[in-house]
């Protein structure tokens, strides 16, 4: 797709008043090796009948406005000099990076379906952020305007300055100042770095952590998902077909507690792709999702903390019982994982990955990131809302998605290899097969 994206113009978009200059320190969860990398939020709006190119101009100045608020987004992010592993932010107004770019040939229509390859919509954030430690700017914007009039909007943000909750509020305050429609009460909303918070603390019990444990690679699983080329799939559960589920995992189980939508839909998932692989009876998988820890320590967070506030719950069983026991095993391995966390373990990971630089592995492992509850589809810049949302490159980690005008629908999207493609889609769209 190189060809078919082409950047206009690339500027650097400083905070439109003054910011605090210093050095900021990030969390323990926050310098985590695995968060080392972009999330990468991207947005397809509706062609408008008279294109208004002097959006962009508007988008710069929210942008430029949001920096304020939001200082350390236009810092660079390094090492901390002691060598511990640490990260910290560099505050000096050194700016975020905007690109304008076009396409002749896509149109929204290109987006309703996934892309033919995981990286075909790559140019779409035509500056991928590999190492934010090599002194890349933590957030980027591109704006590339369609062939039909419509627009998509990528926005990269280095995991390790904010989690997916944190950006979401930021995308939020950048879409309401482009249109310029803030409040009085809106501009107030607090924007809380405190990262303190979450630094290390002594703990009582030495607690289990399985999502940091190795296991077996007992079928060449990393070298399989490195060299096989993987093909996106996306699949949307309306309400009806959630509830199916529901019923499903208590059918069939003698767990009568109630199942939450995210609870039946992960397992169900992980169990379709799972039986698609193929894999020997006596693997070890394991499905990683993030658990927001807000509410879940003591005291609670504040409203407005931005940092990194998820631990990685862990469901982990054998290839066998995942398969055979059926989705009311895995559900329930889905429940406790999350109903493990609490304040005692959230200390617990955040020891770990201070003094041990604990890190989750890749072998047999799924991982889902549920972006269905931040808000994305109501982001409207000035085009109107979205007509699709999800990340500029399609991987074999699975995302959980809002789908435009269908509030209590979820699109999944994940990158199968091209030998299972085939089963795990006849498996994830049959529930009962």
């Amino acid at each position: 797709m190189g060809s078919l994206v082409h950047v206009k113009e690339a500027t650097v978009i400083t905070p439109s008043d003054q910011t605090p200059s210093s050095v900021l320190s990030l969390s323990a969860l926050d310098s985590q090796l695995f968060l080392r990398f972009t999330i990468e939020y991207f947005l397809v709006y509706p062609p408008i009948s008279d294109p208004d190119y002097s959006l962009s101009g508007r988008l710069k100045s929210a942008l430029s406005r949001a920096l304020v608020p939001y200082f350390p987004f236009s810092g660079r992010v390094r090492e901390k000099p002691d060598g511990g592993g640490g990260l910290e932010v560099n505050c000096r107004g050194q700016g975020a990076l905007f690109l304008e770019a076009v396409s002749d040939i896509l149109t929204c229509l290109d987006f309703q379906k996934p892309p033919r390859h995981v990286t075909s919509w790559r140019k779409l954030l035509s500056l991928h952020v590999i190492d934010v430690l090599a002194g890349a700017p933590p957030l980027v914007v591109q704006l590339t305007w369609l062939r039909d009039g419509g627009a998509a909007l990528a926005v990269g943000v280095n995991h390790c300055v904010s989690d997916g909750i944190g950006s979401a509020e930021f995308l939020t305050l950048f879409a309401e100042l482009s249109k310029d429609s803030l409040s009085q009460t809106e501009l107030r909303r607090k924007h809380l770095w405190d990262r303190q918070l979450l630094m290390p603390s002594p703990t009582r019990d030495s607690l289990s952590h399985p999502e940091f444990n190795r296991v077996p690679d007992l079928c060449g699983f990393i070298n399989r998902f490195n060299a096989e080329r993987l093909v996106p799939t996306s699949v949307v559960f309306e309400r009806q077909k959630l509830n199916e589920l529901k019923k499903l995992a208590s059918r069939l189980g003698e767990f009568n507690s109630k199942h939450t939508s995210f609870e039946v839909l992960s397992a169900h998932i992980w169990r379709s792709w799972a039986r698609s692989l193929n894999l020997p009876s006596n693997q070890i998988l394991k499905l990683l999702f993030s658990i927001n820890i807000r509410d879940r320590v003591k005291p609670s967070l504040p409203s407005g903390f931005y940092g990194n506030a998820f631990v990685v719950g862990c469901a982990q069983t054998t290839v066998k019982d995942l398969t055979e026991k059926g989705l009311s095993y895995a559900t329930m391995l889905v429940k406790q994982a999350k109903e493990r966390v609490g304040d005692d373990y959230v200390k617990s990971v955040v020891e770990a990955v201070s003094n041990e630089r604990a890190s989750p592995d890749s072998v047999g492992v799924l991982i889902l990131s549920q972006w269905s509850r931040l808000g994305l589809e109501k982001l409207d810049f000035g085009f109107g809302k979205p007509v699709h949302i999800g990340s500029v490159c399609c991987d074999r980690y699975c995302l959980l998605l809002p789908v435009p005008e269908r509030s209590d629908a979820v699109k999944v999207m994940v990158a199968v290899p091209s030998s299972a493609v085939d089963t795990y889609e006849n498996l994830v769209t049959s529930p009962n097969a």
